[in-house]
């Protein structure tokens, strides 16, 4: 773990007010949220179109949507086309791929605008870098016997980006793991064959590009990153004091219970709260759209002073 880590206390994690815990730890509303700021699409590592996404979500009832695929925004002119014709409220949006301390995580960048310059090249960059990172993954697999997986995963990799997730669905289709799940445990995590150490954007370049276009940077889904108490402090404090102004509460892969726990760190570190599936097209990800509970009590929305929301209320 990167120098540092372990000097912010752990007591900083319960500051919070009871009488607020007691509210935010159930959901409120049983009914799907008309919201969902953060989903893919094939420019990324999604199985849609932009144009299919944004007829899934209409047809699954969101409103709100934005398009975040990972590290291109090659497809938000489109998504936002197609979101006119279904009258749905569309929010230009990107996931930035970020190392911090020798980890990967990812940044939401909401209402981003796509014509600001240190955006655009910082993004190209991380593209170039991933080429980089699918050749040295290739390279691994082939020591096991594994061939031809760079060509397999560039074939499902049809308009943008290449990802983990494109070797992923090579290798289930070639009959290396029964799914998805099963591929990265057995191949492409770290200490497995297909595993590539790479650096991505750092995390104060990520905010900066995001909030220089004027945009809003969320932390994305941070239950997956498997910090601890004490890192996941050191994490968000950093996080706020960069320029990031919010956290996924609600995301596709956090339980209910999580949902809780991360409505208090919103409230506690004076964080927006986000919500969006993470949808990936059907059969991949965690939850299809339409499906998301709305945000616990007492988060302040990332979208509280949105035009585009208003006419949710």
């Amino acid at each position: 773990m990167g120098e540092g880590l372990a000097n912010v206390s752990v007591g900083l994690l319960f500051c919070y007010d009871s009488a607020w815990l007691t509210r935010a730890v159930h959901v409120r509303d049983p009914m799907p949220s008309p919201f969902d700021l953060h989903s893919h699409s094939i420019v990324s590592d999604g199985t849609l179109t932009p144009t299919q996404l944004v007829e899934h979500a209409a047809a699954q009832g969101v409103r709100v949507l934005a398009l975040t695929d990972h590290d291109d925004i090659g497809g938000l002119a489109e998504a936002a086309e197609v979101a006119a014709r279904h009258n749905i409220a569309f929010i230009n949006g990107v996931e930035v791929s970020v190392t911090w301390h020798k980890r990967t995580i990812h940044v939401v960048g909401l209402k981003v605008s796509p014509a600001h310059e240190p955006l655009v090249k910082g993004l190209e960059a991380i593209r170039a870098g991933r080429h980089a990172r699918a050749e040295g993954m290739a390279a691994g697999l082939d020591e096991i016997g594994i061939t031809g997986s760079l060509e397999g995963a560039y074939s499902y990799a049809k308009r943008g980006i290449i990802s983990r997730s494109h070797f992923a669905r090579f290798l289930v289709e070639t009959g290396h793991a029964k799914d998805i799940s099963a591929v990265f445990k057995k191949y492409l995590v770290k200490g497995k064959p297909g595993y590539f150490e790479h650096r991505w954007a750092e995390l104060d370049g990520a905010i900066g590009w995001i909030t220089g276009s004027g945009g809003v940077a969320v932390l994305a889904h941070p239950g997956r990153y498997d910090l601890g108490r004490t890192n996941m402090a050191t994490l968000l404090a950093e996080f706020r004091e960069l320029g990031g102004a919010g956290i996924e509460v609600v995301t596709g892969s956090h339980t209910p219970e999580q949902y809780g726990h991360f409505a208090r760190l919103a409230h506690q570190f004076g964080f927006l709260a986000s919500l969006g599936s993470d949808y990936h097209g059907p059969g991949h990800g965690y939850m299809d759209m339409g499906r998301l509970p709305d945000l616990p009590p007492g988060c302040v929305p990332v979208w509280q002073d949105w035009p585009e929301a208003e006419a949710i209320h």
